[in-house]
């Protein structure tokens, strides 16, 4: 298992496998949070600030989802954020299809170990990485399928980025009401098991 051979855990120690990222980056940028959240949070792929800090979603966007699951009773250290791509692409383009896929192992065997009760899919990018189909994320937003990732069955949750409202006020409203379903789904705020869970950390 080549992909597990490259990893610690659910971390990516060393990857070499696509050179445009590898000659750019700065480090390898790995998710962050606990190791049996019930809610992994999937983006894109790092950006500068992801990059240079080392962590996923420590920008302006990450601020703006800080603020939205805290609004609803989430704590950040209570989940799991990661990315398809754990390299930064250069200029923030978009990953290449090949480096998606380069990477998409890491991301199973990550999924894999977290278990987590809920994937929430940030964009379009992740969105249509994970679900394996052309998804039209403001109109799907908050849309849960089934999906088989990481050798099980799993919830997906569909959402516009947190950076959509940094450029359009209007998505604030879609983003608020997809980060409320996300606390329902996983009963953050509702003194069901999920609360006693995420209130641990």
């Amino acid at each position: 298992m080549e992909d597990q051979e490259n990893m610690d855990g659910p971390v990516v120690t060393e990857c070499t496998r696509c050179p445009e990222l590898v000659e750019g980056r700065t480090r390898i940028v790995n998710g962050t949070g606990p190791e049996d959240a019930e809610l992994l949070i999937v983006g894109e792929g790092p950006g500068e600030s992801e990059d240079r800090e080392g962590e996923p979603f420590v920008g302006r966007s990450g601020a703006e989802l800080d603020e939205k699951l805290r609004d609803h009773g989430i704590d950040r250290e209570a989940v799991r954020i990661t990315n398809c791509v754990r390299c930064r692409p250069p200029g923030n383009r978009d990953p290449t299809k090949e480096e998606l896929e380069n990477c998409r192992g890491y991301l199973e065997r990550e999924i894999e170990l977290v278990d987590p009760e809920l994937i929430m899919t940030v964009g379009k990018v992740p969105s249509e990485h994970l679900l394996g189909r052309d998804v039209a994320v403001t109109k799907e937003a908050g849309t849960v399928e089934d999906c088989r990732l990481g050798g099980a069955s799993r919830r997906v949750l569909i959402s516009v980025h947190p950076a959509a409202m940094l450029y359009d006020r209007s998505q604030e409203e879609t983003f608020d009401a997809t980060v409320e379903q996300v606390a329902s789904l996983i009963g953050a705020g509702d003194g069901e098991s999920g609360q006693s869970r995420l209130g641990s950390f």
